[in-house]
């Protein structure tokens, strides 16, 4: 076959202290006490609508599931959402693979975000060592414990590091357990422990911003915490740790996972905020294969949810709470609204600011609004 894959084992990394950082920690976190931005009448009334739907659902013991983008975290609301984690307001967060960088660069390293161009130019964008070592081990570390990518992530950064087995025990495992549904991932921490020199034992990794980090502040608080990541969507591919049985196995870990909160979503709330692709499409896988089983075991399908997405852009000019658009009409190609539109419950479009719904949902929760 004339064309060869690329040897990623021969990239040269740098070290973060190198990149030219755009937004930092101190500079974005928004104070969850002070008076949010105002919305419009609209969105005010649907952030209205929907604190009541949430209290309602936690009464009743629903799920409430806040499926998020990257730029809610870079937008500073971290100590907005560990608010309302901490008073049980949000029982599931999700977030793709981009979410979990700036989270783990922010709560490392203070600072985070890089300009693509300037980086693809001179071959060094999303290279960066510490990014890349301190996910990927995160990941397989979690792995040895039932954890997938999201918990995996926040423990490691919670914590401040994590422990790992020595090459010889990794190796007893392997030998004496080849069948275990762990050797796989016992296989890959040995490989990456050889590869790049990680020693057994405590890992120690000090993360000074770690309020800054959603993932943290859920491992914290016991709420589960997912990640929906694509193979070679993100910077911890540029570098010779890459591995993407690792981050599948992860991410399959976290699908059933978020399967698991779908499941309790009778009821429920779904937050979809600045999650245009990656939100509806997993959203809608899950609810399948949880209906699928329902069904099998003569249950009725979810029922009963209310879904609020908010995102920038023009919702089309259509009353989403009216039903699809026809295919004539170019609001059927929104995606982040046709998808959600489709699963059942009610679903209401808001074109919005996400910091400034999110942060006027907590005054709302709160009682503040």
């Amino acid at each position: 076959m004339p064309v060869q894959p690329l040897d990623l084992s021969r990239l040269k990394v740098f070290p973060l202290a190198e990149r030219t950082s755009l937004t930092r920690a101190d500079d974005i976190l928004i104070d969850p006490d002070v008076p949010p931005k105002p919305c419009s009448e609209r969105n005010a009334a649907l952030v209205a609508e929907c604190a009541a739907k949430i209290r309602a659902a936690r009464d009743r013991g629903a799920s409430v599931m806040l499926i998020y983008g990257a730029h809610l975290l870079r937008n500073g609301t971290a100590g907005i959402l560990e608010r309302m984690m901490a008073n049980g307001w949000l029982t599931h967060l999700a977030t793709n693979g981009a979410g979990t960088i700036h989270d783990w660069e922010y709560a490392w390293f203070g600072a985070s975000t890089e300009s693509v161009e300037m980086g693809v130019a001179g071959g060094c964008f999303g290279t960066w060592h510490e990014t890349a070592t301190n996910i990927h081990l995160a990941i397989m570390a979690g792995a040895l414990d039932g954890l997938g990518y999201g918990r995996g992530l926040g423990r490691l950064i919670l914590e401040d590091g994590v422990t790992l087995p020595s090459a010889e025990e990794l190796v007893r495992l392997i030998i004496a357990e080849p069948t275990h549904p762990l050797t796989a991932a016992r296989a890959d921490l040995l490989q990456a422990m050889r590869t790049q020199n990680w020693p057994a034992g405590r890992v120690n990794i000090s993360h000074r911003w770690k309020h800054a980090s959603i993932l943290a502040q859920a491992y914290r608080h016991g709420v589960a915490v997912t990640v929906h990541p694509g193979i070679g969507y993100d910077i911890i591919a540029n570098h010779p740790v890459f591995n993407g049985g690792a981050i599948g196995r992860a991410a399959e870990w976290d699908f059933k996972l978020f399967g698991g909160s779908v499941d309790g979503l009778d009821g429920g709330v779904v937050l979809s905020v600045g999650s245009a692709i990656m939100g509806p499409q997993v959203f809608e896988k899950s609810i399948s294969c949880v209906n699928n089983l329902r069904r099998q075991s003569g249950r009725e399908v979810v029922k009963g949810h209310t879904i609020y997405v908010v995102d920038l852009q023009d919702g089309g000019g259509w009353d989403w709470t009216a039903g699809e658009p026809p295919k004539t009409h170019a609001a059927y190609y929104l995606r982040f609204c046709k998808s959600y539109s489709r699963m059942g419950g009610a679903m209401h479009y808001a074109q919005c600011d996400n910091a400034a719904f999110t942060h006027n949902l907590y005054h709302a929760l709160a009682g503040r609004g």
